[in-house]
């Protein structure tokens, strides 16, 4: 459970309709599997002690006593096991039925969570046996395997809370619960609660997965928790339905696992709570409130380091599916657009400036300029895009650069900067054989002064190329190519630039922009301020500061949820295996942070520029970071790894 992961299960056994002995066994099975494989929390359908398929065989004595008898004989197994456990089934009260869920642990009962929404429609007729569940828990009497009176809390308003994980809080509701507008867990979310657990028996009709699985999710992104879903499988009474085994374990609106349907399983999956606990504090509207009415119950785990088995995606910004990388490289290129159309609407601009280098950064910004200058019906040749060769250009990138603007058909400006630099490095006193960093910020600088003259002469804008990981790691000229008049990709990160270039490519219907694209894609990145060697690029911006992968990585967990260095060290190594080993990923994480702290200054002036994604880095929005900020606590963290 070290840094809030901790591994979960929902386990649909094969039961027998109206036999709890043989249900016990099958549930304890899974039981001493799950904790042999470290789950810490675990839930069963409901009524899977007798089965929900019983009918009017709920009104048997026999059967009550028997499944009452079983649960505490499961309470006993749970004795030596290190997890808390939720079983469903029917529960006697004050002469009345009620089909509950109750929480085992360390042999004992923990307490007992009625349902409250009873479903009497279609299909459904628990109201013939169940009554729906009181709020407030009152205490009951059970007795356990070895004789002794136990006093256990029955009612909907519990909350079982871990002794050893402040962070682990959970709440439970039953089946048809989580399909109602005032679900209960949502009344114990707003109480405290982290993880909510529902044992439910949905049976299977066409199309009903899919809703189900989008009802699981949005309850979970609403309430900003892990919801665990155990439901009924292959073993109840086919009499007229069909249960499918569909369990699911979602994290903050998003799917950790789900079982394969129509196959009885167990599905585990690592959930984090210190995500789910970053974004609640992110959420100021999100506002948990100890309620009076609640019962809490604690209960106690044995802390242990798990090895992680949760997928960690190498590429937070880019999604894996095609389909989805695809439709989200065509939303940002609209917000990218729209803001820009926007701004030059606002200004009455009929002009814009580019500074095209044949590289990613300034290829993106000049799509989208286009398709903003093509939405305001005036014409592409009133964007001037200009090519300054110096020192380190290379033939490729000015091949390139001079290709694809031909090929949108922007109007070219080139303007060759060396004898301007050159001039520059006399009146300040520079070697021009000094490879230093005077000598490559003055080409920068001078880039910029000619844009922004250049608007000055058409009465235009100055478009920014620069990407959120340059701005995260400070990797630009202050008052250079870190200023413009409208940074488009201010919030777009170099691996999703990547994407948004080929997409273009795949999808412009012209094969000789496209070959342009492509190549520009296959450059290495660089900001070719040094000489070239032997005509290619020596300045490769990667070999210096580090991978980008590595960095929109790190940045993301960082900005998203606030993880602190020794997390992101850890699922770093697990989403990169094989790609880098830890010595790598730490030397890049500790360049990550030192940059990111001591370059606020330039990213505390920014240009304005659109939010595409949850994560940017604007003053005036996301960070509102202090310039002097202090990286110690981070940096030494990194040095105890």
């Amino acid at each position: 459970m070290e840094q809030g992961f901790i591994r979960m299960a929902a386990a649909t056994p094969k039961i027998s309709v109206a036999d709890p002995v043989r249900n016990r066994e099958q549930i304890a099975g899974i039981m001493a599997e799950a904790a042999g494989r470290k789950a810490k929390v675990i839930v069963f359908p409901e009524l899977c002690l007798t089965g929900y398929t019983c009918g009017d065989l709920f009104l048997q004595t026999s059967l009550l006593e028997e499944a009452k008898t079983q649960l505490m004989v499961l309470a006993h197994e749970t004795r030596h096991m290190d997890l808390i456990c939720f079983v469903g089934l029917p529960w006697e009260h004050n002469g009345k039925l009620y089909n509950v869920m109750a929480a085992i642990s360390r042999g004992r009962v923990l307490g007992l969570i009625p349902k409250t929404f009873i479903p009497n429609y279609s299909e459904f007729y628990e109201a013939r046996h169940f009554m729906p569940g009181h709020r407030k828990a009152v205490e009951i009497s059970v007795q356990g395997m070895d004789g002794e009176e136990q006093t256990v809390p029955f009612g909907t308003e519990l909350l079982f809370r871990c002794r050893q994980l402040p962070g682990l809080v959970i709440g439970g509701e039953v089946c048809e619960d989580v399909w109602m507008p005032d679900s209960p867990s949502i009344r114990h979310a707003l109480a405290g609660a982290t993880v909510i657990v529902n044992a439910s028996a949905s049976d299977e009709t066409t199309g009903k997965d899919q809703y189900r699985q989008s009802l699981v999710e949005s309850q979970s992104a609403k309430l900003v928790c892990v919801y665990l879903y155990a439901s009924a499988g292959e073993g109840e009474s086919t009499t007229d339905l069909v249960f499918s085994g569909h369990n699911l374990i979602v994290e903050n609106g998003n799917l950790l696992a789900q079982s394969t349907r129509f196959r009885n399983e167990t599905t585990y999956a690592d959930a984090d709570l210190e995500r789910i606990h970053s974004e609640r504090r992110r959420m100021t509207c999100f506002e948990v409130s100890p309620d009076p009415g609640y019962r809490e119950v604690h209960f106690d785990l044995t802390p242990e380091y798990l090895r992680l088995e949760r997928q960690i995606d190498p590429a937070p910004f880019v999604p894996d599916n095609q389909q989805d990388r695809e439709k989200r490289c065509e939303e940002i290129l609209a917000i990218q657009v729209m803001g820009l159309k926007k701004r030059l609407e606002h200004t009455c601009c009929s002009s814009a400036v580019v500074g095209i280098s044949g590289g990613l950064d300034s290829t993106l910004a000049l799509l989208v300029t286009v398709r903003a200058f093509d939405l305001l019906g005036i014409s592409r040749q009133n964007i001037q895009a200009v090519t300054m060769p110096c020192f380190g250009t290379t033939d490729r990138t000015y091949g390139n650069a001079c290709a694809l603007v031909k090929q949108l058909g922007a109007t070219l400006k080139e303007i060759r900067i060396q004898e301007a630099v050159t001039m520059h490095f006399r009146d300040i006193g520079q070697d021009s054989e000094v490879h230093d960093v005077t000598y490559e910020n003055s080409q920068a600088r001078e880039r910029t002064q000619i844009l922004m003259d250049v608007a000055n002469q058409y009465g235009g804008m100055v478009i920014g190329t620069g990407d959120l990981s340059e701005l995260a790691l400070g990797w630009a000229t202050y008052n250079g190519d870190h200023m413009s008049m409208y940074g488009v990709n201010a919030s777009v990160p170099k691996t999703l630039v990547r994407h948004l270039v080929r997409y273009y490519a795949d999808t412009c219907g012209d094969r000789t922009l496209a070959d342009v694209l492509l190549d520009i894609l296959d450059t290495p990145v660089s900001p070719e301020l040094l000489p070239p060697e032997n005509g290619v690029i020596a300045q490769k911006t990667e070999d210096l500061v580090g991978p980008y992968e590595l960095h929109d990585f790190f940045l993301y967990y960082m900005m998203r949820f606030g993880y602190r260095p020794r997390k992101i060290y850890r699922i770093a190594k697990l989403a990169f295996s094989g790609t880098y080993d830890g010595e790598t990923i730490g030397k890049w994480l500790k360049v990550f942070y030192r940059r990111f702290f001591s370059q606020q200054f330039k990213r505390s002036c920014l240009p304005d520029g659109p939010k595409v994604g949850s994560v940017a880095l604007s003053p005036r929005g996301d960070l509102r970071m202090p310039s002097d900020a202090s990286s110690r606590l981070w940096l030494e963290e990194l040095e105890e790894l």
